[in-house]
């Protein structure tokens, strides 16, 4: 799509202004918003805001970042920021860069600027809902026209709930029946601008480049290995390129196969930090695929496909954007209500890497390293604190991918833990990971423990997913004593997934007794029961040995 520079016709309408607020949507191609902004305007005033919401350093916080967000996902989204800059300054425009709570920033700009248009992505997101509430209900005073296409997912969720009869579909095939094919797929989507018109008169507000992470307050970290992963448009359209040149891959992409211990080279394509930002664009990757696909007449579907995953993320878009409290367990109509321990020094053990599980511990070190993990580990460590081992609540994992992971997406990341819990979607919650066999089985060398765990490099393969069991002579020749550099399990496998299998069946029995109607009193009753019968348990473990 090719914008024309604005004209300096005398005879033409009065000079008009348009303000394009990037959040998400950090690209040019493929943008709705802003092609909307650029039609008919002398003037565009493309606008990001600093978030301290998202972007106030927190020196409480477990780890380098703010309370919201890991340095990581920071870093990532500045670095999308320099480069939607330089993409902008290239056609003629620049960012605008200020800092503030948002909806008031926007309203002092639009009070400031004279425009007549406010064009911004559609966010499903409920704190960007809050914002742009306010943020319309201002412009419609102000006799400001509102666009607000939607453009980060393929399909409106609005419009599948309402083709659902006012709710979300909440099975993966009951949404791709009512999805069907994208309505905006029979017609080429529009290409990057080549020009833009330029940004007007900023008056008094308060413009400043994009921050350096020390510029926003963020202490230097010296890390010896930090995310490989790049942010920005430039980025994305690179590694969708590669992607989509290996056609054969793209074609017999199968998920949920894949290496989750391969870290020098991912199985997979990592689009998802990008698509997230909306980097890229997820109807432009759908573009690509289709037509990798036109050239086979045999390649993999949904929901296993690359098109499937692409899906599966508008799934959670759709049900989540449709279920009130879908980020809690409370009030969520359709989570379980399951009586979960609050236990926080368990959950400091595994967000910290501490479980005594190499498997589990070095996916985690992972996490804090690179802000991005394979699906495949995602599962394992989400079922290890939940369902599998721990049974600690799944919105305390889920705040932990929240802030850590650079492609942590509030939909999806509350989605994959309602599901990876049992709490809602799947509920087979007998099927569980185990922490010692599931890695051996993809890495029996143990190199991606090595890596991420460096104390384990010398324990031999026969020990390198449960060292507790290497006799004592070849802990010390490989210099890492079980219980004084790297530590005991924390809990027994074996016994702790039995015990997790009978909670939840009780509390599936609870749910289907009470219709779903389960009080607080009701989750304390079970939780006094499941407590007391721990108490009997540990008991008769200390008699047998007193006994022995």
């Amino acid at each position: 799509m090719f914008f024309p520079p604005p004209t300096s016709n005398p005879k033409m309408a009065a000079v008009s202004g348009s303000l394009m607020w990037f959040r998400k949507g950090l690209r040019l191609h493929d943008n709705p918003a802003l092609e909307y902004a650029a039609k008919g305007s002398n003037y565009v005033y493309p606008v990001f805001v600093i978030d301290p919401h998202y972007m106030e350093p927190d020196p409480t916080a477990s780890s380098p970042g703010s309370s919201r967000a890991g340095l990581n996902r920071i870093r990532f989204l500045l670095e999308s920021l320099v480069d939607l800059d330089l993409s902008l300054k290239k056609r003629g425009s620049r960012l605008l860069v200020l800092k503030g709570e948002p909806s008031e920033v926007l309203i002092r700009c639009l009070k400031e600027w004279d425009v007549k248009k406010l064009c911004f992505e559609y966010d499903t997101d409920p704190y960007y809902q809050v914002l742009d509430s306010k943020v319309k209900h201002y412009a419609a005073a102000a006799e400001i026209e509102v666009f607000s296409p939607v453009s980060h997912t393929l399909f409106n969720p609005v419009d599948i709930i309402q083709k659902n009869g006012g709710r979300p579909p909440l099975s993966y095939q009951s949404f791709l029946e009512l999805a069907g094919i994208p309505p905006w797929a029979s017609s080429p989507l529009p290409t990057t601008p080549s020009l833009l018109p330029p940004v007007g008169n900023v008056g008094s507000c308060e413009i400043i480049g994009v921050p350096t992470v020390k510029e926003l307050g963020f202490r230097d970290i010296e890390q010896e290995e930090m995310t490989p992963f790049r942010g920005g448009e430039s980025e994305a359209l690179n590694r969708l390129r590669e992607a989509i040149n290996d056609k054969e891959w793209v074609a017999n992409f199968e998920k949920p196969k894949g290496d989750p211990s391969a870290f020098l080279k991912p199985a997979t394509t990592v689009l998802s930090p990008y698509l997230k930002f909306g980097c890229l664009s997820s109807r432009y990757f759908y573009e690509c695929l289709q037509d990798v696909y036109k050239n086979f007449r045999k390649h993999t579907h949904p929901p296993v496909s690359l098109v499937g995953q692409l899906l599966w993320r508008d799934f959670f878009y759709t049900v989540a954007s449709g279920t009130p409290n879908f980020d809690h367990m409370k009030g969520n109509r359709i989570a379980k209500q399951i009586p979960w321990n609050d236990d926080d020094q368990l959950l400091a053990a595994w967000r910290e890497a501490r479980t005594g599980y190499p498997w589990i511990d070095a996916i985690m070190v992972q996490l804090h390293k690179w802000g991005w993990i394979h699906h495949l580990a995602r599962h394992c460590v989400a079922c290890f604190l939940t369902r599998g081992d721990l049974f600690v609540h799944w919105e305390k994992g889920r705040d932990v991918f929240e802030r850590l992971l650079i492609d942590s997406d509030w939909a999806i990341n509350n989605g994959n833990w309602l599901w990876l819990s049992c709490s809602s979607f799947f509920y087979q919650y007998h099927r569980i990971y185990s922490p010692t066999s599931f890695g051996k089985k993809y890495d029996p060398e143990g190199n991606y423990v090595r890596h991420f765990l460096p104390i384990l490099k010398d324990i031999p393969k026969e020990y390198i997913y449960e060292p507790w069991k290497a006799p004592l002579s070849i802990q010390t020749k490989a210099k890492c004593i079980i219980g004084r550099d790297y530590p005991q399990p924390i809990v027994s496998h074996d016994s702790a997934s039995k015990e997790c299998k009978r909670k939840l069946a009780e509390a599936y029995a609870l749910n289907q007794k009470l219709n779903g109607q389960v009080r607080d009193e009701d989750l304390k009753n079970l939780r006094r029961k499941f407590e007391q019968e721990e108490d009997q348990l540990s008991n008769r473990r200390k008699q047998k040995q007193k006994l022995e």
